[in-house]
């Protein structure tokens, strides 16, 4: 039951994650009827360099002609126009999503002081939605400027636990100057992890998933993530399963990280681990990610940074925001609409014109002289091909 059950969920769900930019397959994609409807998405732009990004985004999809319209939330963010923490997500934001069931956002930021709550609004936001999985797609990309990537066979996905574990919020100070925060792992959500990560590596042609963990310290809570783990391994025998504590995953990651294929992960180690590889694939404007729930889909960058250092300078890398609205577009049914955003946009990562990239990738350009050639890239792809 629970195998069917994610593989029902997935079928909806799992994203195209061909990152060679070939040309689609021979057999025609069968619409059901009412397909090309206008879609409306809510939008959340976010803080720092959210609106940036997400502005590249909205420019990309009325030139490429996507049947989408959005719902905006501008003015929500980590901080209100008196510039006081906001502590909470506004309900009309969560009913949107609820009610569109697909999202793009930008990071939310939360400030760190004794009057905040203990949870960020990003956290906020996936437990009141229940996006129980987080997805981040890390992958090696050709052609970018020497120096940017120091391993070329990277292809990992990492699937982590979205709602529970070090992120469950409970702490509290059990005298003066001891503070007890508490983990929690339940058997209900590691299995429903579980069962994610091998729906998705089968419906996906993913050949191995390896749990992450720390059981060998954190017996219990860790060793009943393992055992939901290995019971679900075991509907899968088509598919390799393996395990490995989270300090070897780092430095394995750091030293050899082409023999992983998908990772899955209770929430902080997965927090970790997606880093890890975002770090290795070129950074957090390179990665892109989803939050994903049995009704709703959140698509954001696979490395949460705010980027506020950089905001407003006109320099944000708006790949990883690109790449997770083509996995968007495919959630939606829009097969040949996510085909050709992450063609047009890998097309101007690999031209090896460093004056179109933004300085995260060694290049000399600029958020608009991005957005600006893949949008030329749309308008060559339409008379013929990409360059």
């Amino acid at each position: 039951m629970l195998r069917k059950a994610a593989i029902s969920a997935l079928r909806r769900n799992a994203s195209n994650t061909s990152i060679s930019g070939q040309a689609r397959g021979l057999m025609t994609y069968v619409p059901s009827p009412g397909d090309a409807r206008r879609q409306t998405v809510t939008l959340i732009p976010g803080d720092g360099i959210g609106p940036e990004v997400t502005g590249a985004v909205t420019r990309i999809v009325e030139a490429l002609g996507a049947p989408i319209q959005w719902e905006r939330f501008d003015d929500f963010g980590g901080l209100d126009s008196n510039g006081k923490p906001v502590t909470t997500v506004p309900k009309e934001v969560l009913d949107s999503i609820r009610r569109n069931q697909v999202c793009l956002k930008g990071t939310l930021f939360t400030p760190l002081s004794k009057t905040t709550a203990t949870e960020s609004l990003n956290v906020q936001m996936r437990k009141n939605l229940d996006s129980h999985i987080n997805l981040v797609h890390g992958f090696s990309l050709k052609g970018l400027p020497p120096g940017v990537i120091r391993h070329q066979d990277i292809d990992i996905v990492v699937i982590r636990e979205n709602t529970e574990g070090e992120y469950s919020g409970l702490e509290h100070e059990v005298v003066p100057d001891v503070i007890e925060s508490l983990k929690v792992i339940t058997s209900v959500k590691s299995r429903r992890t579980a069962e994610y990560a091998f729906g998705y590596a089968y419906l996906n042609n993913r050949k191995r998933v390896t749990a992450v963990h720390k059981a060998n310290i954190m017996k219990m809570s860790d060793g009943l993530f393992l055992k939901e783990f290995r019971e679900v391994a075991k509907q899968y025998p088509m598919i390799e399963s393996s395990e490995i504590i989270v300090d070897n995953t780092c430095m394995q990651l750091v030293g050899k990280p082409e023999q992983f294929d998908v990772l899955v992960t209770p929430n902080l180690y997965g927090n970790l681990v997606a880093n890890v590889v975002a770090g290795l694939c070129g950074g957090a404007g390179v990665v892109p990610g989803a939050n994903v729930g049995d009704n709703v889909a959140i698509f954001e960058q696979g490395a949460r940074h705010v980027g506020k250092d950089i905001a407003g300078k006109g320099i944000a890398n708006p790949l990883a925001t690109l790449l997770s609205t083509s996995m968007m577009f495919r959630h939606l049914n829009l097969p040949d609409f996510s085909d050709r955003l992450e063609n047009a946009t890998l097309a101007v990562v690999q031209s090896g014109d460093t004056s179109l990239l933004t300085p995260d990738l060694k290049g000399t350009g600029t958020t608009a002289t991005f957005t600006n050639a893949v949008i030329k890239q749309l308008e060559k792809k339409s008379k013929g091909r990409y360059d």
